[in-house]
């Protein structure tokens, strides 16, 4: 029998001598002992003994004397005969003692070297999937001495063996000091990556926080918060998108070569070529200062960096959304600039990247900084209509869901949330009411496959009618953000509208998280070993990206870029078919002519005719989804587009390629056209022509984008190298800015409402003190009523002007202090008080008669009447009127804040 044997349980062989008397002894001591109830406080199961003399170490391990492991740890089974982690013994018990009735007091005293440590080599644990236990290994044969001296004499590790308990609990206390702490901060985190990517390098990117912290250390935020507070939540956001390793480290490490000495050098070396490349792409977006100019070159490095790799992009995205929702620290002006920006370009960047979650609440953020009057009015609304929404909505819910059970479909149903923004949109955008919007219910059926989505729809549609055109097919036919679903709208429960999308759980995740999903895919992929296949509209086929890599570099003016860029990131689009049968997608609204340069430039510039679903069309007909489109082309030498193109093509490919073939055109005709082009931008704008269009502007403007003379410039904008609005931005700064460039002269001004006449000091209402036969007047740039603050101001020839103590003028005005004298409210039955108030509503129909009506009904006389309504669907009305009494302006406010759709309405200076 070998020594191996011995160390599984098997009976080692008898000893010879005085040694194996002296055992004999131990052993009859040691069982009379295990025969006494054990007082022992019961072993915690991590401190369980091993067999063979080992240390047991917290988990599935076993620490030998040295402190080597040795394999996981058994446990033993009392009522069964083999150890609790499955591994036969063949009869003998995992701790030693056999099937013949040994106490296990004595069987480990019958191993050999009992009253001395065991010293074993370590032995490897056999790798196994996660989840399963590792095969058990058999320890190898204990070295014992075999000198009477060391059976005789006990040794001070021999005495420690009578204490396994205490020496474990030492070697415990020892075990892993080595290891930093952990870091709590990191927990939420942590448990985010692990829900997405169980595999996930933990190690790798705490590694990276404690980095970042490091360099970040003394910085702070706007906040007050530690910046390092910043890169951890940008990382959170881009765990919860299901982003990989290479992607959060450099989530964290995005600010430490920009802000921090931390290099790119070194960074490639402690964290991989991977993260280096994805934190300079990150940077290389930063370093530029947003202006009007700067912004566009800023979107340019995007754009050329997100074409490398999307998830620069990603990033950038997550530290935006961060950034805007700590916007509330910044002043006032910058937080209006950022929003507006990120509605521009950010948010619909993440929508084209099909990350609607962060597009979402991107426009919500932004909505909320711009327009915080509105955006309150539409939480209120909303509030308000909730709870009848919600019934209704429940019910037909319910209905969905029993219908689907009984075609025997498994499906989630759930209501589709409505976002403020959105909801703003479609009351600016559509001209609808509140009540038409919200009432539209949305519903979202998630099923498991997508033949199961086609059966629910025809569940659906037998339920209820569907209604004409509203049914779209983003399965067969996805969109160019890689979304999936059907969407149909049906006359629901007493005919109201009902929108239902129908999709896979795969298919919403990739509506949510969008190119964040893809990569969350292909991780998953490699780490089973599959070979991950591109699904329709993956991110390595994003034409788009590629598309705008081209114009960008073909597009020299700051200016037209960044409105190509809104256009582009902004349109929605329609899918048409070449004869072969192949997909093309254009913006919304394209023509023929947008068609035949999404094929090649040549095609576009040789185009003389078209053909849609068999019939002729004209050139700038539009195309809708489903066209089946082919174009007739010349072969003539001298065919080119036509200058009447740019009327109608829609896409900025189609109009950079029309402008770029007319460089190559007559002078003559670049002059003309570009004389047009600017004389039609300045009438679009509402700027007088013959005060901006003169030999000195215009010079001023060719010598600014260096060109030679006025001839040069007109050429340029026809050639289109300079653009149209550009040079009007710059014709304004010339002259001094807008207001300078449409400030009219006195004689082009037209006076509106009743000429007021001058009067006296007690008809005014104010008294000058000391004085009694003054002129006295009330200053209309503030038009003061009783109960402000005042000052008078003697003029020349004009008598004394009142003004508000915070009137605009002040300042002006107390730069002659012997002029100011003191005033004092003294009204009469005969005083009236000019007042001008402000009212700010959402646009709707009747709105100015339900305005002027509360007006009346406060038996208010309206002396003049303002209304100005923007592209936002945002009217302000100001009216001036005359009252007696300051309290009586008090009901007017309240009654006029009590018009529907009206949020705000204030007094302001004339």
């Amino acid at each position: 029998m070998n020594e191996s044997a011995a160390a599984v349980g098997t009976e080692p062989a008898p000893e010879r001598g005085d040694a194996v008397q002296d055992r004999r002894e131990r052993i009859a001591r040691r069982s009379q002992d295990s025969a006494a109830p054990d007082r022992r406080p019961p072993a915690d199961p991590g401190t369980d003994a091993a067999p063979n003399g080992s240390r047991p170490t917290h988990g599935n391990g076993v620490v030998n004397g040295d402190g080597t492991s040795v394999g996981r740890r058994y446990r033993p089974d009392p009522s069964q005969g083999v150890p609790s982690n499955g591994t036969p013994s063949n009869g003998t018990r995992a701790d030693g003692a056999g099937s013949s009735g040994v106490r296990p007091a004595e069987a480990a005293a019958q191993l050999p070297g009992a009253d001395s440590p065991v010293v074993s080599p370590p032995v490897r644990l056999s790798s196994a999937p996660a989840g399963q236990d590792p095969a058990p290994q058999a320890a190898p044969a204990p070295t014992t001495p075999r000198t009477p001296s060391s059976a005789s004499s006990p040794s001070p590790a021999s005495s420690a063996t009578e204490h396994p308990r205490v020496r474990m609990r030492q070697r415990l206390a020892r075990f892993g000091t080595g290891r930093p702490a952990p870091m709590p901060v990191l927990d939420p985190l942590f448990t985010v990556i692990k829900a997405n990517h169980p595999k996930a390098d933990l190690d790798l990117i705490e590694r990276a926080y404690r980095t970042a912290e490091r360099m970040h250390e003394g910085q702070r935020r706007k906040s007050g918060d530690a910046y390092i507070t910043h890169p951890l939540a940008v990382t959170t956001i881009l765990a919860e998108l299901g982003m990989t390793e290479s992607t959060l480290c450099a989530a964290l490490l995005h600010d430490t070569v920009e802000d921090t000495p931390y290099t790119l050098t070194q960074l490639s070396h402690d964290f991989g070529e991977e993260v280096a490349r994805l934190v300079d792409g990150v940077t290389k977006l930063d370093k530029v200062k947003y202006g009007e100019a700067a912004q566009a070159e800023t979107i340019r490095k995007m754009i050329v960096a997100m074409s490398r790799d999307i998830r620069v992009l990603v990033i950038k995205l997550a530290d935006r959304l961060h950034n805007m929702r700590t916007l509330h620290y910044l002043r006032p002006d910058k937080r209006v600039r950022i929003a507006t920006e990120t509605l521009e370009i950010y948010a619909p960047l993440a929508h084209r990247l099909g990350m609607n979650a962060i597009k979402w609440e991107l426009e919500d953020l932004s909505f909320a900084t711009m327009h915080p009057k509105v955006y309150d009015e539409v939480v209120r609304l909303v509030a308000e209509a909730a709870p009848q929404r919600d019934q209704f909505l429940s019910g037909v819910i319910d209905q969905v869901a029993a219908d689907l059970r009984a075609a025997k479909i498994k499906a989630t149903v759930t209501g589709r949330p409505k976002h403020y923004y959105s909801i703003y949109q479609k009351m600016v955008v559509r001209g609808r009411e509140f009540t038409d919007i919200y009432d539209l219910v949305g519903l979202r059926i998630l099923v498991e496959s997508p033949r199961d989505c086609y059966a629910a729809l025809g569940v659906m549609h037998v339920r209820w009618n569907p209604l004409p055109g509203r049914f779209k097919d983003y399965i067969a036919m996805p969109k160019f953000n890689m979304y999936q679903s059907l969407h149909t709208t049906v006359l629901g429960p007493g005919g109201k509208p009902v929108e239902l999308q129908i999709r896979t759980d795969e298919m919403h995740r990739r509506a949510e998280f969008g190119v964040a999903a893809h990569w969350k895919y292909k991780e998953s992929a490699k780490n089973t070993g599959e070979t991950p296949s591109p699904a329709k509209g993956a991110p390595d086929d994003l034409v788009w990206v590629r598309q705008l890599l081209d114009w960008q570099r073909e597009t020299a003016d700051p200016g037209e870029f960044l409105d190509s860029l809104r256009f582009e990131i902004n349109s929605s689009e329609v899918y048409v078919f070449t004869p072969k049968g192949e997909v093309i997608s254009l913006p919304s609204g394209s023509t023929p002519v947008d068609f035949a340069y999404a094929i090649h430039t040549e095609v576009g510039n040789r185009t003389i005719g078209a053909r849609v679903n068999g019939r002729l069309v004209p050139l700038e007909s539009e195309l809708a989804n489903g066209d089946m489109v082919e174009v007739f082309t010349s072969k003539a030498d001298g065919a080119g587009p036509s200058r009447d193109w740019l009327a109608f093509v829609k896409s900025p490919r189609a109009r950079n390629k029309i402008k770029h073939h007319f460089t190559r055109e007559r002078r003559e005709e670049s002059i003309e056209q570009g004389r047009d082009l600017l004389a039609r931008q300045l009438r679009k704008a509402g700027l007088p022509l013959q005060r901006l269009l003169t030999v000195e502007h215009l010079t001023a403007v060719a010598g600014f984008f260096k060109l030679r003379d006025v001839s040069s410039l007109y050429a340029a904008i026809g050639e289109g190298t300079v653009g149209a609005q550009a040079a009007v931005n710059r014709l304004i700064s010339t002259e001094g800015g807008e207001d300078a460039a449409v400030d009219e002269t006195s004689e082009d001004r037209v006076v509106t409402g009743r000429r007021r006449r001058h009067r006296g000091g007690s008809e005014s209402g104010v008294q000058v003190l000391g004085e009694t036969d003054l002129w006295v007047k009330l200053a209309r740039c503030c038009t003061p009523v009783p109960g402000d603050e005042i000052v008078g101001f003697v003029t020349r020839g004009s008598g004394v002007s009142v003004h508000r103590t915070d009137c605009v003028n002040i300042d002006a005005l107390r730069s002659e202090p012997e002029r100011l004298v003191e005033v004092s409210w003294a009204p009469t039955a005969k005083s009236a008080f000019l007042v001008a108030i402000q009212v700010e509503a959402l646009d709707r129909n009747r709105l100015l008669a339900d305005i002027t009506r509360a007006l009346s009904d406060q038996h208010v006389n309206i002396l003049s009447a303002a209304l100005s309504t923007s592209k936002d669907r945002i009217c302000k009305a100001k009216f001036t009127f005359e009252t007696a009494d300051p309290t009586h302006l008090d009901h007017v406010l309240k009654a006029v804040r009590g018009v529907p759709a009206v949020f705000d309405v204030y007094r302001v200076n004339q």
